[in-house]
């Protein structure tokens, strides 16, 4: 079943705000079965409304709109809906009581713009909305539905959840839609391709591939769409165990979760504690880790060993070690990473040292060079890495991933 999503509001074409709305909707929409075929954003301008609202009942079932409902002379989707749909606004005495229930629990007083959201179309089915005072109203035109709904994103989000999706799954028979994702690393996208090539041209054609690269990482999304649900979940699933031996090593991971949380789980299931010590990545994995909740549990800490007096006095490094070798080495990672696990009393730890750039490289070290090392009280291992002349932001998010790469290789493959 196709659904449109159309979001109203200067404030989105300006840039202002970021339409968090839509993205949203498509997904809860997805979940229940309903195909999202365009999302569109117009101006507060009633011809760009109406059009964009007429175009849209041509090509689809259902148009989800939101925005421009609220009590200032901007807000003018009510009046352009009246005449899309050949109705006049009238004054609602149950849509009232809502907005005065909804205003007798806040220090606020409801004054004659606010009371005014009590006009509605006429020929629309009201639904009362329980987290705002702007309603919700559903309109009917030769069997396609049209959904307007305030732009306020927990406003929206409420009657989405326990309105609209309920009614339009009584209404439609949707087939069942499944994603599943694969994280993939150690491959460019163009080459993943071709890799899979044999495999993508084996999926039955309802199920559908998507490759979405980002630096260092390409995530493979299967979009299946079956009557039969279990049917379909077998069928989806014994095509991924046809790609694991095809893959390896290579998928990180066959769940769409940051990588951080992939490792925090490891983390938590074995029990084990991580530190870490960054030069070239800047603290960027410490922040990484710590932006999820409860990574307290297995993140003792970190130090950014910026300068060498930092990696020496600190860590522990080898002051021969730093003038013979130089920071970005083998000898010298290895040395960072044992120091913060000895200083943190950590099960294991990740060091990284490198040159990100854009300057700083010489003809034996150039920009894009980066040691990482993972060490536990057993075992260390260490690689260098190569990603070229490319931006500083773009070095540090690859080393990033290389070191939760081999963090994880550690996690699945060495006792800790």
């Amino acid at each position: 079943m196709n659904t449109e999503i159309i979001t109203i509001g200067d404030e989105i074409l300006i840039g202002q705000i970021v339409d968090s709305n839509s993205a949203f909707m498509a997904r809860e929409l997805n979940k229940a079965g309903f195909w999202v075929h365009q999302i569109t954003s117009v101006s507060d301008n009633e011809v760009h409304i109406s059009q964009a609202i007429n175009e849209a009942m041509q090509r689809t079932d259902i148009v989800l709109v939101t925005g421009g409902l609220g009590p200032t002379k901007d807000d003018i989707t009510k009046q352009t809906l009246c005449k899309l749909f050949d109705t006049e606004l009238v004054f609602s005495e149950e849509v009232l009581h809502t907005i005065e229930a909804r205003f007798s629990t806040m220090k606020g007083v409801m004054n004659e713009l606010t009371r005014n959201q009590a006009y509605v179309p006429r020929n629309s089915t009201v639904i009362q909305n329980r987290a705002g005072s702007a309603p919700i109203m559903w309109f009917e035109r030769e069997g396609k539905i049209l959904v307007s709904m305030p732009g306020v994103p927990s406003e929206m989000e409420w009657a989405m959840i326990n309105e609209i999706i309920p009614r339009l799954q009584k209404r439609f028979n949707t087939p069942a839609l499944i994603h599943k994702t694969l994280l993939v690393t150690g491959f460019p996208e163009s080459q993943l391709a071709i890799t899979i090539e044999d495999w993508e041209n084996s999926l039955p054609e309802f199920i559908k591939l998507a490759y979405l690269p980002s630096f260092g990482l390409v995530k493979l999304r299967l979009s299946g769409s079956l009557p039969d649900k279990a049917k379909l979940e077998s069928i989806m699933n014994a095509k991924i165990a046809e790609l694991r031996p095809i893959l390896g090593n290579s998928i990180f991971a066959e769940e769409d979760l940051p990588l951080e949380v992939i490792i925090g789980n490891l983390l938590k299931e074995k029990g084990i504690t991580l530190s870490t010590a960054e030069s070239c990545t800047g603290g960027n994995i410490a922040r990484l880790i710590t932006s999820v909740a409860g990574s307290s549990a297995y993140f003792k800490g970190s130090v950014v060993a910026y300068n060498n007096e930092v990696k020496e006095q600190l860590l522990g490094v080898s002051a021969e070690d730093l003038k013979q070798l130089g920071a970005v080495s083998q000898e010298v990672v290895e040395q960072m990473a044992k120091g913060i696990m000895c200083l943190t009393n950590s099960d294991i730890a990740v060091a990284t040292s490198g040159i990100a750039g854009p300057d700083g490289g010489t003809p034996e070290k150039p920009v894009g060079i980066v040691w990482i090392a993972v060490c536990t009280k057993e075992k260390t291992i260490s690689r260098k890495y190569q990603y070229g002349n490319g931006s500083r932001d773009r070095n540090t998010a690859r080393a990033s991933l290389s070191a939760f790469v081999m963090l994880k290789e550690m996690l699945e493959n060495e006792k800790v």
